[in-house]
Formats: structure tokens, sequence, C-alpha cells
């Protein structure tokens, strides 16, 4: 475990755990109300979300990399959001969905990154979605992909993928070279990479999907927008 990993660790898997613990016990709420909070590995359908603790954790995760397929917005934004996700998660789908465009302002402004970590959970499927994800980003098409997914997603339960289905959202996703996308489902250097995003989840303490951070902020379960807007406005102007 990297050293600033180590510093983060202790800090998230208690956020995590209290996220957990109070979602247990919240009552449902409504479609005008924070959406469930996402599931742990291996868990039914997730619990009523709650709010964490708004400190931040010390360290920033963000990678900044120029041109990364998986990343949108400024590589020098003040503002990044890290969301660990999983393709066949219910509410990573109400984040896609809800939250997710009215981000896009900030993002045209300068304020914003948003940074795609793979976290799949759900087994071989999510696994392939995940895979599929990096194949469209490889042709320049990772976000339109995400939306294709996430549009096609049930509200509950997970989003069902096969191979043949997962060609059909890229073909939509306006990948041209659906060979090269067939074949990078099986790419080596690609499922390293996704490897490498599931490991730092991992070492983060993260049991489910979404966990966001917000420059060092945690953020868990499909939050309402008005949580990202107060946190991206703040740290905007520091």
């Amino acid at each position: 475990m990297s050293k600033r990993t180590t510093k983060v660790a202790a800090a998230l898997v208690l956020v995590v755990a209290l996220a957990l613990v109070l979602a247990s016990v919240a009552r449902p709420t409504d479609s005008n109300q924070a959406a469930p909070a996402a599931t742990s590995a291996g868990a039914g359908e997730p619990a009523a979300s709650v709010s964490v603790p708004p400190q931040g954790i010390g360290v920033d995760l963000s990678r900044r990399i120029p041109d990364d397929p998986l990343a949108k917005g400024a590589v020098d934004a003040p503002v990044v959001l890290i969301e660990y996700a999983d393709f066949r998660c219910p509410f990573c789908g109400v984040f896609a969905r809800e939250s997710k465009p009215k981000l896009q302002p900030y993002i045209d402004a300068g304020t914003l990154r948003v940074e795609w970590r793979d976290f799949p959970l759900f087994g071989e499927e999510s696994d392939l979605a995940s895979m599929a994800g990096r194949a469209a980003g490889e042709q320049g098409r990772f976000w339109e992909f995400y939306e294709v997914t996430f549009a096609n997603a049930p509200e509950r339960g997970h989003l069902k993928v096969s191979k043949k289905k997962l060609i059909g959202f890229a073909k939509e996703a306006g990948v041209e070279d659906l060979k090269k996308f067939e074949a990078d489902l099986t790419d080596a250097k690609l499922a390293e990479a996704l490897q490498r995003d599931v490991e730092e989840g991992r070492q983060l303490g993260i049991t489910g999907t979404p966990t966001f951070l917000v420059n060092d902020e945690p953020l868990v379960g499909a939050q309402p927008y008005a949580l990202f807007e107060e946190k991206i406005e703040r740290l905007g102007k520091k």
C-alpha cells in the first residue's frame, strides 16, 4: 500500500462504516429526497442513503492525467470529483442520470474535473461491463458509453449484460471500430488498469458503490445533487 493510501485508508474506512451502519436504520426516502445508498459486495438491495461526515481526509487522490479517456474537465480544475462505481450498480445509475448532468456547467467553466474509477462488485458481468467502458475509452467514447449504459439500466436491480449487449451499447455510443472494441474486451493492459482501480478502492476500505471523493471529502451513495453542489461551490473558491 502506498504512503498516501495508507494515510487515508483508516479515515475513509470509518466514514464508509458509519454510513453503512446509519443506512441500516435509515427510513426509505421518496423520489424528492436522497436516493438509497449503494450496496456492498454480495448484499441485496441497497439501504436508504445517509450523509457522511463533511470533513476532509487530508489526501488528494486525483490523477490529473492529460487526455485521460476516463476523465473529463480541465486538468488544473480546482475541484476533482472521483467516482468509484460499477456499471451494474443501480445507484450509480441514479447519480449518472440525475446528478451528473447537472455538473456539466462546472466542468465547462473549468471549476470541476470528474475522474472515473472502476470498482466492479457484482461478478463477472460487472467485470465485463468495466472492460467495455475502457474499450470504448480507447476510441474516445467512454462518457458516451457511460451515458448509454446507465440510460438502459433498471432503476432497481442490476443491469443484465452480455458481450452482444455491450457491443450494441458501444455502437449507440458512437464507437466506430466495433471489431477493435470487441478485441479490447480481453486486452491485458486494460485489465491491468482496471485492477489498479479496484486495488486502490480496496486499500481505501471502499465496500459499496457509488463512493465519491470531492477533492479529499467523501460522499457515500447516490446522494442528492445539493450535496455535490455545496462541496463544489465551497472548494472551488479556495
